[in-house]
């Protein structure tokens, strides 16, 4: 999914033809459509909980989802699919919204899971994750980006919409990684709960941030970042 060039077998080119087949098959290979990623960083939940299922959304958690559903409805676009993270904060907070968009399917997958991505520059005092964790989750929050965020396939016509409900963490190593920033600056952002993040991916691969944990639909009593 990445330069149409380095999608055609160079080897295989028609010696008779040339360069002729050979744009003729890198046509074939180029994307035709804009993707548009909205992702959804989940709402408050129960940071007491010890273990994933006791991490459910807490009631102001639930009201922002409920507000956050409202925001991406009110957009007025056709959502082609949410995918999010199989944890139960995700899981919770996508149903609440998918509430607000019926016919749009779901799809868990365990790659958005949250988890320590890369050891952040410059480091900070307060979260030392084990060196282990990073080589762990930095592997699986690596291949969310590469299998999720992409130039559209060449066969798609029509312009996409989707929605990924995940992690703060996932979230903003995702963002450095699409605009190709350095990735170890991951945790220089910082992202509300149920804050929206759109990245557009044009056909030619180029990159663009509309919004980073927008959450000016919210009243300010509802927003927090726990």
């Amino acid at each position: 999914r990445r330069e149409p060039l380095a999608l055609v077998n160079l080897k295989k080119k028609n010696e008779e033809t040339g360069e002729e087949e050979l744009a003729s098959r890198l046509g074939h290979c180029k994307a035709k459509a804009t993707r548009h990623i909205f992702l959804i960083r989940h709402s408050q939940y129960n940071l007491d909980g010890r273990a994933d299922k006791d991490r459910t959304l807490t009631p102001l958690g639930r009201e922002q989802a409920e507000l956050t559903g409202h925001r991406l409805a009110s957009l007025g676009l056709k959502f082609d699919q949410i995918i999010h993270s199989s944890m139960t904060r995700a899981t919770e907070t996508t149903e609440i919204i998918s509430k607000h968009l019926p016919g749009v399917k779901k799809i868990s997958t365990d790659l958005l899971r949250e988890g320590a991505p890369i050891e952040p520059d410059p480091p900070v005092s307060h979260w030392k994750p084990e060196a282990v964790q990073y080589y762990e989750d930095g592997a699986r929050i690596e291949a969310a980006f590469r299998n999720f965020i992409h130039r559209a396939d060449a066969k798609q016509e029509e312009d996409s919409y989707e929605i990924f409900v995940c992690h703060a963490n996932v979230i903003r190593y995702i963002v450095c990684r699409a605009l190709q920033f350095p990735p170890e600056g991951w945790l220089r952002m910082s992202l509300n709960n149920g804050s929206i993040t759109h990245l557009v991916i044009r056909p030619n691969g180029r990159v663009a941030l509309r919004t980073l944990g927008d959450t000016g639909f919210m009243p300010p009593d509802k927003i927090t970042r726990t």
